[in-house]
């Protein structure tokens, strides 16, 4: 069984998360990616900024993000370290980067350079807020680029300070391997590259399409705000109930008049209550005093209770849970989604898996993140052709080796 991927080659020069991760997702499915860390390059990216998050005993987003990845670190200020960089590049399919533009003008990584070694190379480039514009070569920062989307403030509840979600960069991951997977199939059709870009701005605009949609649609000021649960228009879709353990069900029953017997039944109201007795009352008339009934119904027992009732109607309904339930739901681990590992040096851990299932080339996870450098001499030697007498060479030079502190 043989990844989708197996014949591309991907070199990723890439520094923040979300790009790094488009690389791994491509590596998921059999490309081979490597991962391009460059010596003279003394910026390091601190995951952990937000000062939020406790210690960890293993690196849980390198682990994700550079997952089937060999690593490869160079000096690419030497001319033998950017000799290196251009035999790989000679024989890549894809240049995958979210440095910036003139840094990459520096190096003599821009495209226009890499084109003259590989003519159709893809060049994928992760940026902030797109490669047009007068915005640019701003810094590429989801939360930045998330607060020029106009969702932050529609978030919370009323009165409350707008809301980060971070989803931005998980489309933005996607959008670039889509995007390459684009590019590659072009090339394959044209023989000719392109530079593909996906941004920060773009992917949390995505993220957000059902609403801003609608809203350029509309143009109503009811989208700009944030809305009550309580402003809900149909008490049995979309509000969220609190029960008494302070866990909250939430409901999607649109078609009210379908599931109102089964439903009335289950919350201990009478069917023919003449308050609620048609999708009209309930959604009309007497919808705030029919949230107000289910507020005091479900606040009456405790979440495991309301979920067992549902379930056993069928109803479309659940309790909100928190992330301890996908990392031991059964069926989250039969679909891959999330991945039991024997780590090499880390013993027993949990990571993401894969969210696309592809029945005869499914994703694999080949290798776990690399150590900076780990497979240099390696891809010197079997892939490039050095000798070993060169890589040694390189080496006591100080154009190869690993990351400070590394």
């Amino acid at each position: 069984m043989t990844g989708a991927l197996q014949d591309v080659v991907v070199l990723d020069m890439t520094r923040e998360f979300y790009a790094s991760l488009a690389g791994a997702l491509l590596g998921d499915y059999g490309a081979t990616v490597i991962r391009v860390v460059d010596l003279s390059d003394a910026r390091t990216v601190d995951h952990g900024r937000d000062g939020m998050h406790p210690p960890e005993r293993w690196n849980s987003l390198d682990e994700l993000a550079h997952r089937n990845k060999q690593s490869l670190a160079v000096d690419l200020v030497e001319p033998a370290g950017r000799e290196i960089l251009e035999k790989l590049v000679a024989g890549a399919d894809v240049f995958l980067t979210d440095v910036p533009s003139a840094t990459l003008d520096e190096k003599g990584c821009d495209y226009e350079s890499l084109c003259a070694l590989k003519p159709d190379i893809i060049f994928t480039r992760g940026s902030g807020f797109g490669p047009k514009g007068p915005d640019r070569d701003l810094p590429a920062y989801d939360e930045l680029a998330a607060a020029r989307t106009g969702v932050m403030p529609t978030l919370p509840q009323p009165g409350q300070p707008p809301v980060y979600t971070g989803v931005g960069q998980m489309h933005t991951a996607v959008m670039l391997a889509l995007g390459t997977m684009l590019a590659l199939h072009h090339r394959e059709e044209c023989g000719e590259g392109q530079v593909v870009d996906a941004s920060l701005f773009g992917g949390n605009m995505y993220s957000q399409s059902l609403d801003m949609q609608a809203y350029l649609a509309i143009r109503d000021d009811r989208f700009l705000e944030p809305l009550s649960r309580l402003d809900s228009g149909n008490p049995m879709s979309g509000p969220m109930y609190p029960s008494s353990d302070d866990r909250w069900v939430t409901l999607a029953m649109p078609d009210t008049d379908k599931y109102w017997p089964a439903f009335a039944e289950i919350v201990g109201l009478d069917v023919a209550d003449p308050r609620f007795d048609s999708h009209e009352k309930r959604c009309g008339e007497h919808r705030l005093e029919m949230m107000q009934v289910l507020d005091e119904r479900f606040r009456t027992r405790p979440g495991s209770h309301w979920k067992q009732e549902l379930d056993a109607k069928q109803l479309p309904a659940d309790v909100i849970e928190k992330y301890e339930y996908p990392a031991s739901d059964s069926n989250a681990e039969a679909n891959r989604y999330i991945l039991n590992l024997e780590h090499p040096t880390h013993g027993p851990i949990q990571s993401l898996g894969f969210p696309i299932h592809m029945s005869e080339s499914p994703a694999r996870l080949r290798r776990t993140a690399p150590c900076v450098g780990q497979h240099t001499a390696e891809i010197l030697r079997e892939r490039l052709g050095y000798a070993e007498s060169r890589i040694q060479e390189l080496e006591a030079d100080g154009i190869l080796g690993a990351e400070p502190g590394a």
